[in-house]
């Protein structure tokens, strides 16, 4: 049964309940997927990126990045941002798709999740905008193009971890939050500036996993509510905004 909340006034907040502001299939899609899997009641806040509205005021109050996704917790003194902390975060909080503090594999889990987020995630947003680092045409061209190779060889690691660890999962026999963000990333490497460049056949632990975690009904709950149609992350299409044509 969904857990997600997408209310007609969603700038009603209600009271001891997430909101995860959002535009998309960006990095909110792995926070909610997070959330569906852990069944746990939360409002949606949609920020439209048509309208630049991750730039206005009122949301630079909760990120001053301008960055997507938000989540506002309730007993926090301040919104969480960056996807990484916004996971752990609910790992802690819900003791779900995440070892414990005092378990054995937490400094594994820890290391590939600030490998994912440090790493993998930030080389593929550099590759969707290189204009923001380089000047536009050749010069962003070559950078994107250098990146995928990286982002590539990331992927190749994670997928050799999932055989060390036996599988199905980056940790083994247990899902946790990094199975969900590995997948955006092999979704979002796939499309969106990237296309033809990078497909998960050479990582077939990877892809075995990514293929798996798409018949979780949680997934396919998320998944629908972003818009995402068909096989999210393993023949990803884009997304087209609410407002634009496809």
């Amino acid at each position: 049964m969904p857990t997600s909340s997408n209310p007609n006034r969603p700038d009603q907040p209600v009271a001891g309940t997430y909101r995860l502001h959002g535009s998309p299939d960006s990095a909110n899609l792995v926070v909610r997927l997070m959330l569906e899997e852990i069944e746990t009641p939360y409002q949606y806040v949609p920020v439209d990126r048509l309208r630049s509205e991750q730039n206005s005021a009122a949301y630079l109050k909760l990120n001053p990045q301008g960055l997507i996704p938000v989540l506002e917790v309730p007993g926090q003194d301040a919104p969480l941002f960056e996807t990484g902390a916004i996971l752990l975060h609910l790992v802690d909080a819900h003791g779900h798709l995440g070892p414990a503090v005092d378990s054995s594999e937490r400094g594994r889990f820890l290391k590939w999740l600030f490998f994912i987020s440090n790493t993998l995630h930030s080389e593929l947003r550099i590759s969707f905008k290189p204009y923001k680092y380089v000047a536009e045409g050749k010069a962003a061209d070559d950078l994107s193009e250098g990146l995928i190779g990286q982002i590539a060889r990331s992927f190749e690691l994670l997928d050799r971890e999932i055989s060390a660890s036996g599988g199905p999962y980056l940790m083994g026999q247990d899902l946790t939050c990094l199975d969900l963000y590995a997948a955006c990333c092999a979704r979002w490497a796939q499309i969106y500036r990237n296309e033809g460049k990078w497909a998960p056949l050479g990582t077939p632990n990877l892809r075995r996993m990514i293929e798996k975690l798409e018949e979780r009904p949680a997934v396919n709950r998320a998944c629908s509510l972003e818009g995402i149609r068909g096989m999210p992350f393993s023949e990803p299409k884009p997304v087209t905004l609410p407002g634009t044509t496809a």
